[in-house]
């Protein structure tokens, strides 16, 4: 039977406890809590935590364990295009198929882009998503930015922080094209976060970056939904296996979070550090596309 999911405004609320769910789950599924158990660690009513779980996730707290076990006793999701090719299919607002993307244009040409995107007509807006809320920036040829904010959280002050405020986000988003003309649009960035995380289908980005970072972003849509890479492997890809250092850097200057996975790149280390939107973000989204992938 197919899960009905929650609206993208019930999810976006939801994310952060979805999030420590996520976590805990994650930390304990070897012991095979009941859904009592967790459902107490998170402060819910069993009944209400499967209920709430299962319409974000579209996969019972049961399952996402289930699909860790699976990963876990074989590291079957590697051993073949078959197995990788049998995605978990729920009719839901599931990740939107990344060789379903169409990267249609060049957000602007290399002389907008010196002039700080002089003369370019942007839209800037925000709409709840699965992992919180959502700042889109969009220009006719396709969407430039996707970013993600997270409600009481103010100016980044160490290496290593929950995440970015709204304005910082907006601000940030902006300062990409100091010069261009950006108009606020709330329903067009709804419109985008519908297409993306509902209605699915083609997407169309609009990029500008140099010859080895659309390399590194094209790498990165290569790997699998529910894997990781590590920066030499999205760097041997991009066909530079000696550039990891490199690749990260163009990795942490993608501009279009979730779509283009830069959440499945990892440091050598394996840690999950480093991300733009914070670990935490980065793990619920790892562990969102497991679920839809590793049963």
């Amino acid at each position: 039977m197919t899960t009905v999911l929650m609206p993208l405004n019930e999810r976006c609320a939801a994310y952060e406890r979805m999030a420590d769910a996520l976590e805990h789950l994650g930390e304990t599924w070897r012991d095979w809590p009941d859904l009592r158990t967790c459902a107490s660690a998170m402060g819910l009513s069993p009944s209400h935590f499967q209920r709430e779980f299962t319409r974000w996730a579209g996969i019972s707290p049961k399952q996402f364990q289930a699909s860790l076990a699976h990963a876990e006793a074989g590291d079957l999701l590697r051993q073949g295009a078959s197995v990788l090719d049998t995605t978990y299919e729920t009719g839901l607002s599931s990740p939107s198929r990344l060789h379903d993307l169409f990267i249609a244009h060049e957000a602007l040409s290399p002389g907008e882009a010196k002039s700080g995107g002089q003369d370019a007509q942007l839209t800037i807006g925000k709409a709840p998503t699965p992992f919180g809320t959502g700042v889109f920036l969009s220009s006719p040829r396709g969407l430039c930015g996707l970013g993600f904010a997270d409600d009481g959280v103010g100016p980044k002050t160490g290496f290593e922080h929950p995440g970015y405020g709204q304005d910082e986000v907006f601000a940030d988003m902006a300062n990409r094209y100091k010069n261009a003309d950006i108009q606020r649009d709330d329903a067009v960035a709804a419109d985008w976060a519908r297409r993306i995380f509902g209605a699915g289908g083609e997407i169309p980005l609009a990029l500008y970056g140099t010859e080895f970072r659309r390399q590194v972003w094209r790498a990165l849509l290569e790997i699998p939904t529910g894997e990781t890479w590590t920066y030499g492997e999205v760097a041997r890809a991009a066909g530079n296996s000696k550039a990891a250092r490199a690749a990260g850097t163009a990795i942490g200057a993608n501009t279009i979070a979730w779509l283009i996975p830069c959440h499945r790149a990892l440091a050598s280390d394996g840690r999950l550090h480093n991300y733009h939107w914070g670990t935490a973000r980065k793990r619920a989204m790892l562990a969102y596309e497991k679920v839809h992938t590793a049963i």
